[in-house]
Parts: structure tokens; sequence; C-alpha cells
């Protein structure tokens, strides 16, 4: 498997265009199994916190090592693509991701789960991988498509909800074994995975072109790690947890948030949270395509906006106001509950936004550091995935000290807001900056006024 460097320039021939496209395409095809792989925990947790025997904040845990580890990794991988090339890098996560899927299925205890979960999560950094292999192999015309296409791979969050939703005796012991090796129950899935691992990895080994394209390669290490100075690295992270972070998080989050708020089953509940993940991946090209046209810094108004919204509605508690007459009695005024349509419409919207939103965070990334892709994607993607690392026990410990299942909602609605209005006074300020004349003009109209 030997890979040579070629230059990292946008595809202009026909064989580029091929190549270009079965990168695309594998790298997704790899990026939605591994993101499957990554958060498989959520709709899982349900059986699994049945036969530990675990809390609430034990089993947020589990989800948030594997998030962890799919995320701290991030930035390493996307340098090292850029440096070897993803086809090296693609195929041999696939492979070591396979290894502790496997064992997944024999585990026996609450410590030895945690540790597998966690090995487990590696499956998450290959995010930034994609990302710097398709700048290299894509025109910047195309990248925030083709970046965008790639990023929907984020619909990975949704196949093993939707392998419940088919086959729901599997994940409560109904299941039969595999090949007689692998026990029945929800360790049927990462069974099921370990063998997509290994098929994949062969099939990118089979398809993808040999001669990959590199953006970093022989660039020095700091020269690469250069940009990350930069405070809009930081501040494009930030977006990323809002838009990817808090997705992550509400994707393990919201099976068990279901089951324990609306009474209903596992079954269903798997099926209305892959309503909110749909939307949260597939409508990721779209925000590529959205910010091509319209730029990635309106678009992220646009995603903030409808994220306020519909967070801060989600996040009112049910109940109402309880009015004290002098004479003692006692009436009850404003009622206020919110039924699973209405909650489900709006995870919905918000999962619409979030979807655009992680679009238009990595379209800013080729357009102010084109040749540092890997590294500026990798942090920002490891920032990201560590609000998905740290949201989970934050929604956990909120609802414990607050007695409230929508504070869950309420760490989102500020996360969002913080993010906005740093958006907006850095807006503001560059205006300043650049047109000092305006923006004195401005203000004395106002104080005339």
């Amino acid at each position: 498997m030997t890979t040579t460097t070629a230059p990292p320039l946008a595809a202009t021939t026909p064989a580029d265009r091929s190549g270009a496209n079965r990168v695309l395409y594998m790298s997704t095809i790899a990026f939605t199994l591994m993101f499957a792989v990554w958060l498989m925990f959520g709709v899982l947790g349900v059986p699994i916190q049945q036969e530990f025997g675990l809390t609430d904040p034990q089993l947020a845990w589990i989800s948030a090592v594997a998030v962890l580890n799919g995320s701290m990794w991030r930035l390493p991988a996307g340098m090292l693509t850029d440096r070897i090339g993803g086809r090296i890098v693609t195929i041999s996560m696939l492979l070591l991701t396979a290894i502790p899927c496997f064992f997944l299925t024999q585990v026996g205890s609450y410590g030895a789960l945690l540790i597998l979960a966690f090995l487990v999560g590696f499956a998450g950094n290959l995010f930034s991988v994609g990302i710097a292999w398709n700048s290299a192999w894509t025109p910047r015309e195309r990248q925030g498509f083709a970046l965008g296409l790639f990023g929907a791979g984020n619909v990975g969050a949704s196949v093993t909800k939707l392998l419940v939703v088919l086959f729901p005796g599997l994940v409560v012991g109904g299941g039969a074994t595999v090949a007689g090796i692998f026990p029945s129950g929800w360790r049927v899935f990462p069974a099921i995975y370990t063998v997509a691992l290994v098929v994949v990895a062969v099939l990118t080994l089979l398809v993808v072109p040999r001669k990959d394209r590199m953006g970093g390669a022989g660039k020095p290490l700091a020269e690469m790690l250069a940009p990350l100075r930069h405070m809009r690295v930081w501040r494009f992270s930030l977006y990323y947890v809002a838009v990817f972070g808090a997705y992550v998080a509400l994707a393990a989050w919201l099976p068990k948030y279901y089951v324990d708020n609306f009474d209903i089953d596992l079954r269903t509940a798997a099926l209305l949270t892959a309503l909110f993940i749909f939307p949260a991946s597939l409508l990721r090209p779209v925000g590529g395509i959205f910010s091509d046209r319209f730029g990635a810094r309106r678009v992220m108004y646009w995603t903030f906006a409808v994220m306020l919204v519909t967070t801060g509605i989600l996040m009112m508690p049910n109940g109402f106001i309880t009015v004290v007459q002098p004479d003692g009695s006692t009436s009850e005024h404003l009622a206020y509950t919110m039924g699973v349509v209405p909650f489900t419409m709006l995870l919905f919207v918000l999962g619409c936004a979030m979807g655009v939103g992680k679009a238009a965070v990595f379209k800013h990334i080729p357009e102010y550091f084109p040749d540092n892709v890997g590294s500026v994607g990798g942090l920002v993607g490891m920032l990201g995935g560590l609000g998905g690392f740290f949201l989970p026990p934050l929604f956990a410990y909120t609802k414990v000290w607050t007695a409230f299942p929508t504070s869950t909602f309420f760490v989102l609605f500020v996360l969002t807001a913080l993010c906005a209005a740093w958006m907006h006074w850095t807006v503001v300020h560059m205006l300043h900056r650049q047109s000092p004349e305006l923006a004195r003009d401005l203000e004395l109209k106002e104080a005339v006024r």
C-alpha cells in the first residue's frame, strides 16, 4: 500500500475529477460508518443502563469518554493527512477501530465498558482526515459543497437508531448470535460494525486513487501550526461547539430524554431522535451551497438566530404560576406544557439549523487558511468534538441540580448566545477598524436623533 506525493492542486483533468469523486464518495461512506460506531452508545445506553444498573451520570460518562477520544486526536490526524495523504490514514483508522469494537461484544463490567467505549471512540477522529483529504482534491469553488457532502456523514449517528427501529428484538436481547460467536442483545451492534469496518477498509484500498494528494507534504511542523495563533481559529472552534458538539451531545442524549420524559418505548425514541439527526446531517451540503452563494458569515447569523429561538422555547419547564389570594386561596395561571409532537417539531428545526451551520463553519477554513486546512480543520473539529464530550455530563448534572429535564436546552441556549454575541462583536469591531469614518457618522446621527 504505497502512496506517492502529488501536487496539492485542484482537480482539473477528467482523471483528476474522477479521483476527486472517488475520494469524496469513499471518504463519506467511511465517515458515515465511523460516526455510527462513535455514537452508538446513545441508543444502546438504555439497555446498557438496565444491564449494569447505572445511574444517569454513569451512563452519560460512557458516551462522554467515546466522544472525548473521538475529538482529542483530530488535530494530529488532520496534520498527518496533509503530510502522508488520506488514503493511508483512513484505512488505518478503520482497521484500528475494528479491534476494540470486537472486544466490546464480550464486555462484562462497567469499568471495562468505559475503557472500550473510550477506545471505540477513536472512530470520531476520521472527520478531520476527510476534511483535509477532500480539500486537497477539490477545487476551491466547489469546496463548500464537497465538504458539506462529506460532513453529511454525520447521518451515521442515526444508523444504530434505525437498526433498533427495524429490528427492535436485537437490542433487548431477542436477537440471534452472529456466526455463533457474538452474544445476542445490544452486543450484536458492535459485532455488525466490526465486520463493516473491515469491509469498508478493503473497499477504500481498492477504490480510491493510489497516487494521493497531500495539502501539506514537506511542510515544516511549525509552519503547519502557525495559523493556530490566530484568534479567529478559536472563534470558529466555539461556533463548532454550538453546531456540532451540541449535535453530538443531543444525538447521544435524546433517546433517554424521550424515554424518561414522554413515557415512550426505546424503538419510538430512536425513531424520533433520527428525525433530529437527519436534517442536522443531510442539510450539511445545503449549508455548503448557501455558504458558497451568500457567504459563510451570513449563514452563521441565520443559524444562530434559529438556534436561539428553538432552544429558548425548548428550555421552558412544564408548569404553571400559582397565585395566592389575600384570603389564602390559590389559583393557577399560564399553564405551560409541551407534548412529544411540538417537542419533536422544534428539534427538527433545531437540527436544520445545526446542519446548515456546520457547513458554514468549515467554509471559513479553506477561505482563510487554504494551505493549512488539516491543522486548522483538525483543531476546530477537535474543540467542537470536545464540546460533545463536556455537554452530556453537563446535561445530566444540571438535571440533578435543577430537577428540570429542560435544563438541557438552557445549556444550549447560553452556549449559542455566547457564540452569536462574539461573532457580532467581531463583525462590528471589524467594521469600525476598516471604516472608522462611517462608524463616526453613524454615531453622530444617532446622537442627534
